[in-house]
């Protein structure tokens, strides 16, 4: 409605702001002088309604007039009406967001208050802290002071206390120095006079002296003359009486000899007992591993014994893995050595060669198991070093072995180190004789034990070991169909089994394990079964190294790569070991002359052999200078041992000639 009464009049001072509804006519210019601005006619003061103007009411009620005269006057009206709900809404909305700006002014003014609180709090918390720890450092100068202070007293007072010490010390020793230079003086003074007091003494009474020495001598002599006298008598007469009574020296010889059996015969029994009971009961000492059980074994382990006798026949070839036709030549032995057991017949000796790590040992353990016997694992590098006990410890391997009731295998493994052809001079004399036994022992078939012998090198056997050997069997490396089969139940055994069943810290990642074992089976090219199984060991401590116990294919990966690297050095090893094994072998000499060549280069060289032990003896030559330095021991031992046995002869002899003069005279 401010357009009724003029209020929205520009600043122009027409009428030309006036907002008139549309549509309306045009208003009648004002008068000239009705603005109401400045003074009256003639600046004379006017009263208070002197400046009214009633143009603008006659405006309005003109304009009113002519409003109900128009047909749009509602119309109007309403839209003056919805402008005016329309500023007072503008002016609340105004209003509102004033009150809200003055609201969050109020909030970051308390925020920022806040914030300058809690970073005065903080400036304090700092200061108060940086000034706790000023007055902590300074506390604990005070105190190191004080402790460096009281250290310095403490060590100059220590100080005074070893120079007093010391002070003291050293008059103590000057002292004990003086009293002891006085009392030797003193001391040397006295056996001076002691010394001159016995001189003159014995001066004095040298004839008194030299007669009481020359009395004692013959009281001494005629003492020593009637005891021997005496003794002589007394043993002659006994000795006498004693030969004239046939009835005493029959008794006493009777005795003696009684005395003599009765010896020999406890001692000779008792070592027959000795060893019957060691052979039935006791284990040699060659042997290493053993299945047969003794009664000490029994009583230890009852619960395992029990086992043993109610288990059944395994398989020979349960966890072996062989070539095809390996396999069936293996399992026809093992079928034929149970049919041989139960039978009753004589078992046949077996050579198992090839490389190292290839089952000979684990088939030799699987045929006693499959056959009923037990099994005796002997190693032929525990054969040396018995020396002169080699012989005996070897008769009693096969005395043990001749008392099994069920059948004994007994497997020799590394059987070239001792077995070894006697032709060359490295054998000793004492490997020479158990090699001997080892070959008196083996002459005949025994339907007591089988003996399987185990090598790396099969060449090196003397001649008569390859003559009782009835089969060998060569044990090669495994090819790739074999090697997958090794990788693939390593496997299951060391990684799949532990991570699946066990409680153990294992796990294992997720890929492919089929294709893994046969990639890892076309990369282990030349490795042998116990590499192999030491790969699968690697993976397991792998798995436990690592932090979170997870074997991946990666660390699969890698331990294949260092055994693959290592099996290639091994090679390299044993391929400058077979270059070095090509050269003209030498041997040492006993006289210390050096290497000598062999007998053929000798020949080549135009000189003569030097004669075995063999044709030295045969020509009557000595041979003690061949003989090894146990030999050498063994001969000085009977020699003393003669010797003093030839002396206590002579001195019997010597006895009883003293003797029959004696009594005789």
């Amino acid at each position: 409605m401010s357009w009724l009464f003029g209020l929205n009049r520009g600043g122009g001072g027409g009428d030309a702001g006036l907002g008139a509804p549309p549509g309306a006519p045009p208003l009648p210019p004002s008068p000239a002088g009705a603005s109401g601005e400045g003074p009256g006619e003639g600046g004379r003061p006017k009263d208070k309604w002197s400046n009214f103007d009633p143009t603008g009411l006659e405006r309005a009620a003109k304009a009113a007039r002519e409003l109900d005269a128009s047909r749009h006057a509602k119309e109007a009206l309403h839209m003056a009406q919805l402008q005016e709900q329309t500023l007072q809404l503008e002016q609340q909305s105004k209003l509102k967001e004033y009150e809200a700006a003055i609201e969050q002014l109020k909030n970051e003014q308390i925020r920022v208050q806040a914030e300058e609180r809690r970073k005065t709090l903080t400036e304090e918390t700092r200061q108060q802290q940086a000034r706790a720890q000023y007055q902590d450092k300074l506390a604990r100068q005070r105190y190191e002071d004080q402790l460096r202070q009281q250290q310095l007293l403490n060590e100059e007072n220590l100080r005074k206390q070893e120079e007093s010490v010391q002070k003291q010390e050293a008059m103590r020793r000057a002292t004990v120095e003086r009293e002891m230079e006085l009392r030797h003086k003193n001391e040397m003074l006295r056996i001076e006079a002691e010394a001159r007091a016995r001189a003159k003494a014995e001066r004095e009474n040298a004839d008194l002296i030299r007669e009481q020495i020359r009395l004692k001598a013959a009281e001494h002599r005629q003492t020593v003359l009637d005891s021997l006298k005496t003794a002589g008598t007394l043993f002659g007469e006994g000795f006498r009486a004693f030969v004239t009574d046939w009835d005493k020296v029959t008794a006493t010889v009777a005795g003696l000899t009684l005395l003599a059996v009765g010896i020999y015969s406890a001692k000779n029994a008792t070592a027959v007992a000795g060893r019957y009971i060691e052979a039935r009961l006791g284990k040699p000492s060659l042997v290493r591993e053993t299945s047969r059980f003794t009664i000490l074994e029994a009583l230890k382990h009852p619960i395992k014994l029990g086992k043993r006798l109610t288990s059944k026949a395994q398989d020979a070839l349960e966890g072996v893995i062989l070539s095809p036709k390996l396999e069936e030549r293996v399992r026809d032995i093992a079928i034929a050595t149970r049919n041989t057991r139960n039978n009753k017949s004589l078992y046949r000796n077996i050579l198992m060669y090839g490389p190292p790590g290839t089952g000979k040992t684990l088939f030799a353990k699987k045929l006693a198991m499959h056959s009923g016997m037990d099994y005796a694992i002997m190693t032929g590098g525990d054969v040396a070093p018995m020396g002169r006990e080699g012989v005996t410890a070897m008769h009693k391997v096969f005395d043990w072995a001749n008392t099994s009731r069920r059948g004994l295998l007994l497997f020799v493994d590394e059987a070239d180190a001792f077995l070894r052809k006697r032709s060359t001079e490295k054998i000793s004399e004492d490997l020479r004789a158990t090699l001997n036994a080892f070959l008196h022992r083996t002459g005949q078939h025994s339907h007591k034990f089988m003996l399987v012998l185990a090598s790396n090198q099969p060449e090196q056997f003397d001649w008569a070991i390859n003559d009782r050997i009835d089969e060998m069997v060569n044990f090669k490396l495994p090819e790739l169909e074999e090697r997958e089969r090794l990788v693939r139940m390593y496997f299951d055994k060391h990684v799949l089994k532990p991570a699946t069943e066990g409680k153990q810290r294992l796990k294992l990642a997720q890929f492919d394990y089929g294709k893994k074992c046969s990639e890892i089976a076309k990369l282990t090219e030349g490795m042998s079964g116990r590499e192999i199984s030491q790969l699968a060991v690697a993976w397991q401590a792998a798995a436990y190294a690592s932090e979170d116990g997870v074997l991946t294919e990666a660390m699969i990966d890698a331990r294949v790569a260092d055994a693959v690297q290592q099996h290639k050095q091994k090679m390299e090893w044993l391929k400058a070991e077979g270059v070095e094994a090509g050269q003209e072998p030498t041997v040492a000499s006993h006289d210390g002359e050096g290497p000598m060549r062999k007998l053929w280069g000798r020949e080549r060289e135009g000189r003569h052999r030097p004669l075995g032990r063999v044709e030295q003896r045969m020509l009557g030559k000595p041979t003690l200078a061949l003989q090894p330095r146990s030999t050498w021991n063994h001969v000085k031992s009977e020699h003393n041992i003669a010797l003093v046995k030839g002396r206590a002869n002579l001195w019997s002899l010597l006895s009883w000639g003293f003797l029959y003069i004696y009594t005789s005279g």
